[in-house]
């Protein structure tokens, strides 16, 4: 299995809010290990930027705290899997759950 997973971050941890984040870590997953780690800077934030970003940098994952409803339609309309509501824990080891299978997520920490 390969994967890239795209996780908002800002002061290093998850940015519970999508269209809030500074940068994006980027993980490259492959045979069930991580074999990458980058971050990349989104454009400035406005209608569709950030998910036109992640799909240019070739995510097929996002994990998020919160996304609105048109970033998520947007992020569909590009058949990137979208995880919402994922818990406050450190990039990697979200992403360390995920591949597990133990990922914990809850209500989207978004309201629009």
């Amino acid at each position: 299995m390969k994967k890239r997973i795209g996780i908002p971050i800002s002061n290093g941890d998850l940015c519970l809010h999508f269209g809030h984040t500074e940068q994006f870590a980027v993980f490259d997953i492959e045979d069930g290990k991580i074999v990458n780690e980058k971050f990349a800077i989104p454009p400035e934030h406005e209608y569709g930027s950030h998910p036109r970003f992640i799909k240019e940098i070739g995510c097929d994952v996002i994990l998020a705290g919160g996304m609105g409803i048109k970033a998520q339609e947007l992020m569909k309309g590009y058949d990137i899997e979208i995880i919402i509501g994922v818990e406050k824990l450190p990039p990697r080891e979200l992403v360390n759950h995920y591949i597990n299978g133990t990922l914990k997520t809850g209500m989207n920490r978004c309201d629009h």
